[in-house]
C-alpha cells in the first residue's frame, strides 16, 4: 500500500495546508464535539483555524469575541488555548517516524462510511500499519464486549474473529481487555485482519498489559485513533471512540455486556447509522450477558457464529448453513414405511391385523412395509407378530415421546 503523500497538489491526497489544519483541531477539539462540526462544515478546516486564531482588531474596538455565534464562549477559548498551543509539524512528523499517516478526508484512504458521523465525523484519523483503511473497511465486522469477561466469552470472541478471518473478514474492536483483547488475538492467530480503534494516541498502546498486542497489531494489521500523539485516555473519550468502531464497520456484534456497558452504546451507535447489530446470547443467570439480552429483546439480530454474522453483514447469497440434529436412519425412510414403523408397540410381538388397525392400513400393505422393515434392520418376526429390533426401540420411544 502507498501511504497518501502529504504534499499540496498530489493526486488522492488532501491539500497540505488542510491537513496541518486538521492536525493542529486534532489538539484543539475533542472527539466528536458537534459544535466544532458544524463550523468546519460551514468554513472547511483552514477557515475554522483562521477564525479560531484571528486576533485582528474588531471594527467596533477590540477583537471578535463571538467568531462562532451560538457555541458558548468557554467552549471556544479552551479551542483556542489549544490550538495555540499545537504543534502540527511535530506532529505529523512523529507519525512519520512511526511509519504512519494522518489521513483526513478527501485523501483516498479515508473511510468515506465514517462520514454518516455528519457533525461529529472525525477530524482525521492518525493510523499506523501497512494496510489500506479505506479497503479494509469495506469488508469489516466489529466485536466488542466487557473487559471483565468470562472464559465463555473470551473463548466465543476469539473463535468467531478466527473464523471471521478465515472467511476474509476484518476483526475491528477497541484493544481494550476482554473482549476486545481475545478477538484480536483470535483474527492474529488466523493470519487475518485486524484493526484497533483507540481513545489515545496510536503511539501510546491502553491498556499497558497490551502493548505487545498492539505493537503486533500495528504489525499485522492496523491501529487508528483520533487523537495526535502522545494524547491519553480518559472515560469520554473511550465512549466517543465506539462512534468510530460502529461507523467504520458493516455491523456491530456484542458478545458479553453488562446493562450499563459501553459496548451497548457501541451497538446503538451502529443501529442509529443503520449498520447490523447482533448479540451472543449468554446465561440467563450472568450479569454480564444481561446487557446482550437487552439488545436482543430490541431490533439487534440473535447470531452463534461466523456464518450467521456474515449472513447479515455480507453479500445476498451468502446464507449460513441450515442447522438440524444428526439424520437418523428411520429419517431416511419412505413416508409408508415410517408410517407402519411408528404404529409398532415398543413391547412384545404384534399381529400384523393390529398393526394394520393401529395405522388406519390395509393388512395387505401393511405386511408389505413390514418386510421392507425387516430387510432393513428396523423389525423381525416372531411366529405371528411383529416387534421392533432392540436398535429401533430406544429411537421409536424418543420419537413417540416414551410411550
Amino acid at each position: 500500500m502507498t501511504t497518501p503523500d502529504p504534499r499540496p497538489g498530489t493526486p488522492g491526497s488532501a491539500p497540505m495546508d488542510e491537513r496541518r489544519a486538521r492536525a493542529t483541531l486534532s489538539r484543539a477539539v475533542e472527539p466528536g464535539d458537534e459544535h466544532a462540526g458544524r463550523w468546519l462544515q460551514r468554513y472547511g478546516a483552514t477557515g475554522f483555524l483562521d477564525r479560531l486564531l484571528d486576533t485582528t482588531p474588531h471594527p467596533r474596538g477590540g477583537t471578535d469575541a463571538d467568531p462562532f455565534p451560538g457555541t458558548g464562549a468557554k467552549r471556544v477559548a479552551s479551542w483556542r488555548l489549544r490550538a495555540t498551543a499545537a504543534d502540527p509539524a511535530r506532529d505529523l512528523a512523529t507519525i512519520h517516524d512511526l511509519d504512519g499517516r494522518f489521513l483526513v478526508p478527501g485523501d483516498t484512504e479515508w473511510p468515506r462510511q465514517l462520514d454518516d458521523l455528519a457533525d461529529a465525523r472525525p477530524l482525521g484519523l492518525w493510523v499506523r500499519g501497512p494496510a489500506d483503511l479505506r479497503t479494509w473497511a469495506l469488508r469489516s465486522v466489529a466485536l466488542v464486549g466487557a473487559r471483565a469477561c468470562t472464559p465463555y466469552g473470551a473463548h466465543t470472541a476469539a473463535d468467531l474473529a478466527t473464523d471471521l478471518a478465515r472467511k476474509g473478514w476484518v476483526v475491528v474492536s477497541g484493544a481494550a481487555y476482554g473482549i476486545d483483547g481475545a478477538a484480536h488475538r483470535g483474527a492474529l492467530a488466523a493470519g487475518g485482519a485486524t484493526v484497533a480503534v483507540l481513545a489515545c494516541g496510536v503511539d501510546t498502546p491502553y491498556p499497558r498489559g497490551h502493548d505487545q498486542l498492539i505493537r503486533r497489531i500495528a504489525e499485522q494489521g492496523l491501529v487508528v485513533g483520533e487523537l495526535p500523539p502522545e494524547s491519553h485516555p480518559t472515560p469520554s473519550r473511550f465512549i466517543l471512540r465506539n462512534r468510530v468502531i460502529a461507523a467504520l464497520t458493516r455491523g456491530t456484534v456484542v458478545i458479553e455486556a453488562q446493562h450499563r456497558s459501553g459496548s451497548l452504546v457501541t451497538a446503538r451507535a451502529a443501529a442509529r447509522l443503520g449498520r447490523h447489530t447482533m448479540g451472543i446470547p449468554g446465561p440467563v443467570t450472568s450479569a454480564l450477558s444481561a446487557g446482550v439480552h437487552e439488545l436482543l429483546r430490541g431490533d439487534a439480530a440473535l447470531v452463534t457464529d461466523a456464518d450467521e454474522i456474515v449472513e447479515l453483514v455480507g453479500d445476498m447469497g451468502q446464507l449460513a448453513p441450515a442447522r438440524r440434529g444428526p439424520v437418523l436412519p428411520r429419517d431416511l425412510l419412505a413416508p409408508a414405511a415410517a408410517h407402519i414403523l411408528e404404529a409398532i408397540p415398543a413391547r412384545g410381538p404384534t399381529p400384523a391385523t393390529v398393526i394394520a388397525r393401529r395405522a388406519g392400513t390395509t393388512p395387505d400393505d401393511t405386511l408389505a412395509r413390514l418386510y421392507e422393515l425387516h430387510s432393513l434392520g428396523f423389525v423381525e418376526r416372531h411366529g405371528e407378530g411383529w416387534q421392533l429390533t432392540n436398535t429401533t426401540t430406544p429411537a421409536s420411544n424418543v420419537r413417540r415421546g416414551g410411550t
